[in-house]
């Protein structure tokens, strides 16, 4: 049994055993399972919600699935885990507080998969390296990630820390996630990037008004580059319009990966593959 919290806490070649299983998965060989998946999710939950449900019907899991704030009750996240373990094999859970996955992983009773909170989202990052891995090895490309710090900004930086990539974040040095390699100049950086990547830009977006990527600046990029930013992404923020039409993007068929990839996610943590 695995829990799938942090990347941090993986190696490189935990991550090789998922993506082997994702391939697995994709060709439809993947492992069989008996049992129930339980979900919590929020409304407001699209694709990972979708790839995750599909992914365990595929796999013959059932899935049940409740809203999010259903762990926010007043009750110890052990006794709901050591409840839940009678009847389910996976917990896969979207919670804004990480501490809420680690309370119900610290019973040690059933695996956690965390589908994004607001420290990270591992699997959203899992499967994009695992899109990327289909085209050409992701481990020698260079990563520029525009955007400020957030969930997605952290998780990057995760798996950057696991695979020794070389990654770095452009925006206003006071927005950069802790302990990141950044730069503020976008126009030089993406003359060195291999893979762009972007995030929303919530609060920040008049501070990040100068960091759009445009198809103008995508023109700049080295050969091959692949754009993908991070969906909901919204045109005329930190993308332009132009830019969703270059042929750098890559967006909409990079998701199509997170269907394997949940289902090997899943299988990794219950001790499949």
């Amino acid at each position: 049994m695995r829990n799938v919290i942090r990347l941090d806490s993986w190696t490189a070649d935990d991550i090789d055993r998922v993506f082997s299983l994702a391939d697995s998965y994709r060709s439809g060989s993947g492992p069989a399972v008996s049992g129930a998946a339980v979900m919590f999710f929020p409304p407001s939950s699209l694709r990972t919600r979708v790839s995750f449900e599909r992914g365990t019907a595929l796999m013959g899991l059932q899935t049940i699935v409740f809203p999010s704030e259903t762990l926010d009750k007043p009750e110890e996240l052990e006794d709901v885990a050591r409840y839940l373990e009678s009847w389910a094999d996976v917990l896969v859970v979207r919670h804004p507080d990480i501490a809420v996955l680690d309370g119900l992983a610290d019973a040690n009773a059933v695996p956690v998969v965390n589908a994004m909170t607001d420290i990270n989202h591992p699997c959203e990052v899992l499967s994009d390296l695992y899109a990327l891995r289909q085209r050409r090895d992701p481990r020698p490309l260079r990563y520029l990630f525009v955007g400020a710090d957030g969930n997605i900004a952290r998780a990057w930086q995760e798996a950057a820390r696991v695979l020794s990539l070389d990654l770095v974040q452009c925006c206003p040095a006071r927005l950069a996630t802790p302990g990141a390699r950044v730069v503020d100049d976008l126009e030089a950086a993406v003359t060195q990037a291999d893979v762009i990547l972007t995030d929303g830009q919530g609060v920040n977006a008049e501070a990040l008004a100068p960091f759009q990527v445009t198809a103008e600046l995508l023109d700049t990029a080295p050969a091959g580059v692949q754009f993908n930013p991070c969906p909901p992404f919204r045109r005329g923020g930190e993308v332009s319009a132009d830019a969703i039409k270059h042929e750098a993007f890559v967006g909409h068929n990079f998701k199509a990966a997170l269907l394997p990839v949940q289902q090997a996610v899943m299988a990794f943590s219950m001790g499949l593959g």
